[in-house]
């Protein structure tokens, strides 16, 4: 069972972990100043929970979280495609509908693993959840915000989600090992906790006239086995890019 535990974990981690990474790169680009520093405060936060998610691993005997973040194999990591996508020419759109679709996913996730049988991650995910209301207010607010501004606005937002739709649906491919976390009552399945995030998104995104259909098989398919390690061809650029400090400074730590 401590393969599973760690895969559900893990998939947790890396994706904050990722997230952080890339929200980070917007530190001293962001449209406005108050932007700026909202996305560097999101950034911290995510990279902390992936520390404390990592932790629950290591209070188990298992890797420390600097191990586990930067000295793993890149197929070891258990991280979904959508956080790997670079920040494609620094436009804001497609940072801000990454950011909705990311952490409305989070708060679907939290709000069920507060009631997961594994206490440890139960109560983090109680914690966590007090810090995540804050990101996907943010992230709300300018959803509504620029999908009802102007038409290029409303443009640019479209075409974030178009790009960026089907990678986020696989935030909740079924992850090696889940019958057992199942019935050991850690998480829902992938598939029903899918079903509750389009039942958050989908009311604000008709909204602003940004609800796409469901992408086709065909699309999910050529994005699966993220969670079982198969890296997309832009994490290569990524893993060294976070893990370049302890490359040059083995005995770093967090």
């Amino acid at each position: 069972m401590i393969e599973a535990l760690e895969t559900l974990l893990l998939s947790l981690a890396d994706d904050d972990l990722c997230m952080g990474h890339r929200h980070a790169e917007w530190i001293g680009l962001g449209p406005i100043l108050e932007e700026d520093i909202a996305f560097a405060s999101i950034a911290q936060d995510e990279t902390g929970h992936a520390q404390a998610y990592y932790q629950i691993l290591t209070d188990l005997g298992l890797r420390t979280p600097d191990e586990y973040g930067f000295h793993r194999a890149p197929a070891e990591y258990r991280c979904a495609h959508l956080v790997e996508l670079p920040n494609f020419e620094y436009d804001y759109g497609f940072a801000l509908m990454r950011h909705f679709l990311y952490d409305a996913a989070e708060q679907v996730k939290l709000q069920a693993l507060r009631n997961s049988r594994y206490d440890p991650l139960a109560g983090l995910a109680e914690r966590l959840l007090r810090e995540e209301k804050y990101h996907w207010l943010h992230a709300q607010t300018w959803i509504h915000r620029l999908g009802r501004s102007t038409e290029e606005a409303h443009t640019r937002l479209k075409n974030a989600l178009q790009m960026t739709w089907p990678y986020a649906w696989m935030l909740f491919e079924p992850l090696p090992y889940e019958a057992e976390m199942v019935e050991a009552g850690w998480t829902p399945p992938m598939a029903e906790l899918r079903t509750r995030w389009l039942e958050l998104i989908a009311p604000i995104l008709q909204e602003v006239d940004l609800f796409p259909p469901a992408p086709s098989e065909e699309e999910l398919s050529s994005l699966a086995g993220a969670r079982s390690g198969r890296r997309s061809p832009y994490f290569e650029d990524l893993y060294r890019e976070f893990t370049e400090v302890s490359a040059s400074e083995p005995g770093a730590e967090w």
